[in-house]
C-alpha cells in the first residue's frame, strides 16, 4: 500500500517532502488511511475536521475520534463547526451541496492561513467509478467519463490508485479503528444507491467491472487530452475577440462540440447551448441568450458573447463641468469662444447658444430620432446604428445626450444633430467629451 501510494504521488507530482499539506479527516476508513499513509511516508501534514452538526451524537463522536487519532500520532488538528441546515436554506441548495461548499471554502481559507501547499482528500478508485456512473446517468460529455483527477487546483487525491477494499484491508492489518457514517449505509441518494446496489451487481456480472471501468476512464482521459488540444487550436483560429463567424464554425468537423467548448467557459449550461446550436444551424439573427454572467446573440452571421450589461442610468447635467456617468464613463462639458470643430468621434462641438441646460445623458430609447450631421432628413437612431452594423448589445451600450424635452443633441461617439452643430455664425462652442475607460 505505502509503495503503491508513494509511486502514484511521484508519478503525478502531487506532494513534495519539504512542503506542508492539510488532510481532510472525517474519521472514516478512507480519510484515516490517507492520514496515516502520508504520516508514514514522511510528509508534513495537519488534519482538518468539519463537523456539520447534522447527525447529533454521531457527529460529536466523529469529532472526538478524529481529535484523539491526531493526538495519538502527534498530528496538528483543526476543527470547525457549521450550521449546515441554515446555510442550505439561505442559499436554497441541498444539504449535500451546502456541506460541500462549506467544507471546501473552509479548507481553502485554512490552507492560505497556515501557508499549506495543498489539501489532500481521500477519494479512491471506487469513488472515481461512482462519479463516472453518476455522470453517465445524468448525461455528460467526454470529460465526465474520465473519472476523478488526481489534482484539481490545490485539491490533491493521493489514494486514487487504491480501492476501498485495499484501504479497509490495510487498516485491519494494523488493527486501526475508524468510524462509520450511518448515512452512507442508506440507499437514499444517487451515490449511495450506486455504491450499495448497482456496483455490487456489476461485480456479480463481471468481477473485474470496477477495474475495467477505470481502464476505460484512463483511455478516455488520454483521448480527452487530444480532444482538448484540437478544441483549443480550433478556437484560437475561430474566435475573433468576443465573436465567432457562423460560416467558419460550420466548416469545422464538429461545430456543435466547439460551440459547447467555447460557451461552457462563460457559464452557459449544456441544455441552453443545445438551444443555441439549433438557432445557429438556421442562423437565427437577433436571438439572445443569457448565462449567470454573460450574454450571447447572433448578429450579421456572427455569434457574439460578452459580460452581462448592468442597467445603464440616466444622468442629469445642470451646467458645464465634469460628471461621472458610471464606473467606466464620464462626460466633460466646457465652452470656448468662437466656432470650433474637433474631428473626433468621442467629442461633439455644438453651438452653445442653441443648447439649453439641463441636458441629459442616457441610453438610446425606442423611437429616438435625430438629424445626423451631414445627412438630409431625420432618422431613427436604431436604424442609424443598424446601418453601422452594430450588434444588439452594442446598441444598448450607446448613449445619447439630449435636452430636457427629449430633443437629441448628440448620438455619443457617432454624430451630433445637425440642428445644433457649429456654423460660421457660432459665437461660442460647447465642447462635449465622452471619456470611456475600457
Amino acid at each position: 500500500m505505502l509503495n503503491k501510494v508513494k509511486k502514484y504521488i511521484n508519478d503525478h507530482r502531487l506532494l513534495e517532502a519539504d512542503k506542508r499539506y492539510l488532510v481532510a479527516l472525517s474519521g472514516g476508513a478512507d480519510s484515516v488511511c490517507l492520514l496515516l499513509v502520508l504520516k508514514q511516508l514522511g510528509y508534513q501534514i495537519e488534519a482538518v475536521h468539519c463537523n456539520f452538526l447534522l447527525r447529533g451524537d454521531e457527529s460529536h463522536r466523529d469529532e472526538v475520534f478524529a481529535h484523539s487519532l491526531c493526538e495519538a500520532f502527534s498530528i496538528p488538528f483543526h476543527v470547525i463547526h457549521f450550521d449546515t441546515r441554515t446555510y442550505a436554506q439561505l442559499h436554497k441548495i441541498s444539504i449535500e451541496m451546502a456541506a460541500r461548499d462549506l467544507r471546501y471554502q473552509y479548507f481553502e481559507n485554512l490552507r492560505r492561513d497556515i501557508l499549506a501547499d495543498g489539501i489532500c482528500v481521500a477519494h479512491h478508485q471506487d469513488d472515481s467509478v461512482e462519479t463516472i456512473l453518476m455522470n453517465l446517468l445524468r448525461g455528460t460529455g467526454i470529460h465526465g467519463l474520465s473519472g476523478i483527477k488526481p489534482r484539481n487546483g490545490y485539491i490533491l487525491r493521493p489514494l486514487l490508485c487504491v480501492s476501498r477494499k485495499e484501504i479497509e484491508a490495510w487498516l485491519d492489518e494494523r488493527h486501526q479503528t475508524y468510524v462509520t457514517d450511518s448515512t452512507n449505509l442508506e440507499a437514499d441518494v444517487v451515490r449511495n444507491k450506486l455504491r450499495l446496489n448497482i456496483i455490487p451487481q456489476l461485480h456479480n456480472i463481471t468481477p473485474s467491472a470496477v477495474s475495467n471501468i477505470l481502464d476505460t476512464a484512463q483511455h478516455i482521459s488520454e483521448a480527452t487530452a487530444v480532444y482538448d488540444h484540437y478544441m483549443q487550436e480550433a478556437l484560437n483560429r475561430l474566435v475573433d475577440s468576443n465573436s465567432i463567424a457562423i460560416c467558419d464554425l460550420l466548416q469545422e468537423p464538429s461545430p456543435e462540440s466547439l460551440l459547447h467548448q467555447w460557451l461552457s467557459q462563460y457559464g452557459f449550461p449544456s441544455a441552453l447551448i443545445q438551444s443555441i446550436w439549433n438557432s445557429v444551424a438556421i442562423s437565427q439573427s437577433g436571438a439572445e441568450w443569457y448565462s449567470a454572467t454573460h450574454q450571447l446573440t447572433i448578429s450579421r452571421g456572427k455569434l457574439i458573447v460578452e459580460p452581462k450589461q448592468a442597467e445603464r442610468p440616466t444622468l442629469r447635467i445642470p451646467e458645464t463641468g465634469v460628471y461621472i456617468y458610471d464606473d467606466n464613463t464620464k462626460i466633460r462639458l466646457s465652452t470656448k469662444e468662437g466656432a470650433n470643430i474637433i474631428p473626433t468621434p468621442t467629442i461633439a462641438c455644438l453651438d452653445a447658444e442653441k443648447v439649453k441646460f439641463p441636458v441629459i445623458l442616457r441610453p438610446v430609447a425606442k423611437g429616438d430620432r435625430f438629424t445626423p450631421y451631414g445627412m438630409k432628413g431625420s432618422k431613427l437612431i436604431s436604424d442609424y446604428l443598424t446601418d453601422r452594423h452594430l450588434s444588439v448589445f452594442e446598441k444598448r451600450r450607446t448613449l445619447v445626450l439630449c435636452q430636457s424635452d427629449g430633443t437629441i443633441l448628440w448620438l455619443a461617439g457617432y454624430r451630433p444633430d445637425a440642428h445644433f452643430c457649429v456654423t460660421s455664425s457660432t459665437h461660442s462652442t460647447l465642447i462635449i467629451t465622452l471619456e470611456i475607460q475600457e
